[in-house]
């Protein structure tokens, strides 16, 4: 597998597409566990390689339910368990009940101000989190070896509409005010899938199409979480978008807790955005490249894309291809098989940090393209896309890998 470098990711103050600046490096890079856990939520940390830690509660309990042959029966109880207050239906098994009430509950160090922020800062800034965090980490998703054939061997790979808004569930579930309280459903979508993520570790090792070890670790889900937090913030501070201090420490406390619920250790997750880019510099680089798997995956999702914003011309995959080469940068762009547009990349270029400005109050609108018009359209239409989808789809644990 091709290696990015470990130098640090650059953003430039007008575009993200910097975030391509990553050299491919020698493999012969030492990947020793160097991220200090005095940089964690926990201040401390046991020492752990998060590479070879898994979920030491749900990894058993999802294989004993496999083999009681409960699954079909606990997604049936399940199915209309969606707020956070309401208690667990009646008829579970009581391993699991008992693993569930404890999987519920936040974190001490859950700061309810901090949520609140966090929850203004989605209100505020949606926009610019919809396109980093479902589109660009979407891209960068199928450029991480491990995550594409994880996605694409399991039962979600066939249907990968179902797939993606099933993971932009609990995106959209983390926005609210009450997003881990009452009337809320953050607590129950991550509770969900990390049911989810235990059973397809279990499911993949069945596969013969799996190889190496046990999918979804520790630092696997560090990756993802970094794909959808630090790139965002990443993101945002490139484009100069406009935050208080208050604004961002919200902004990661909810992500902070999303982490935290969905399983991963206190002692891997990072305290602040300042070490939360040093483990993104540990991590991103050696886990990313390119795969046959995620090529088709990402053709698949440009092209959802594409056909939610299709308009005369003829233009939207085009568009959709230019987008995803500027959000994510060129290496990972080639790594996911997207061509490049010669009218359409160095037009996104220039429109997308005017769009931007405007938006932030820097500039006036005579000053903003037609073509970042069209970004704002298609974006609005991604948002109510994936609201809609969100609304109409349940997580659910799968019973079985990739059918074909």
């Amino acid at each position: 597998m091709a290696e990015l470098s470990r130098r640090k990711i650059l953003i430039s103050g007008t575009a993200l597409g910097a975030l391509g600046a990553m050299g491919v490096a020698s493999p012969a890079q030492a990947d020793d566990w160097t991220w200090p856990a005095s940089g964690s939520i926990a201040g401390s940390g046991s020492g752990a390689d998060p590479r070879w830690v898994w979920d030491d509660e749900a990894d058993p309990l999802l294989a004993s339910l496999f083999q009681r042959g409960l699954i079909p029966e606990v997604n049936r109880l399940l199915y209309d368990w969606n707020r956070n207050e309401q208690p667990l239906p009646a008829g579970l098994p009581e391993d699991l009940r008992d693993f569930m009430e404890r999987a519920r509950q936040l974190p001490a160090w859950a700061d309810p101000a901090k949520l609140a922020a966090g929850a203004r800062f989605h209100v505020l800034k949606g926009n610019y989190i919809v396109v980093l965090t479902i589109v660009g980490a979407g891209m960068l998703a199928t450029s991480i070896p491990k995550e594409a054939r994880a996605v694409y061997y399991s039962a979600g790979g066939a249907d990968l509409k179902d797939r993606v808004a099933k993971t932009n569930i609990l995106a959209y579930a983390v926005r609210p005010a009450n997003a881990w309280s009452t009337g809320g459903t953050a607590v129950v979508e991550a509770v969900k899938t990390r049911l989810v993520h235990a059973a397809v570790r279990h499911l993949l090792q069945s596969s013969p199409y799996w190889t190496g070890p046990i999918p979804i670790s520790q630092e696997d889900m560090l990756v993802t979480w970094h794909t959808l937090a630090t790139f965002s913030m990443r993101g945002m501070r490139g484009w100069g978008v406009r935050m208080s201090s208050a604004e961002a420490t919200g902004y990661l406390q909810s992500l902070q807790v999303m982490g935290h619920m969905l399983g991963i250790r206190d002692e891997f997750m990072p305290a602040t955005w300042e070490t939360s880019y040093t483990q993104s510099d540990i991590v991103l680089p050696r886990n990313m490249g390119p795969t046959r798997e995620g090529v088709e995956l990402n053709a698949i999702l440009r092209t959802m894309l594409a056909e939610m914003t299709s308009g005369p011309g003829g233009i939207d995959k085009p568009l959709v291809n230019a987008f995803s080469r500027y959000l994510t940068g060129n290496q990972v762009a080639d790594w996911n098989g997207i061509p490049r547009e010669p009218l359409w990349d160095p037009l996104i270029r220039t429109a997308w940090p005017l769009l931007v400005k405007f938006r932030e109050g820097l500039i006036g609108l005579p000053l903003v393209p037609a073509t970042a018009w069209l970004l704002d359209e298609m974006i609005k239409k991604w948002s109510t896309y994936y609201l809609t989808r969100g609304a109409e789809t349940k997580i659910v644990i799968p019973t079985g890998n990739r059918p074909s």
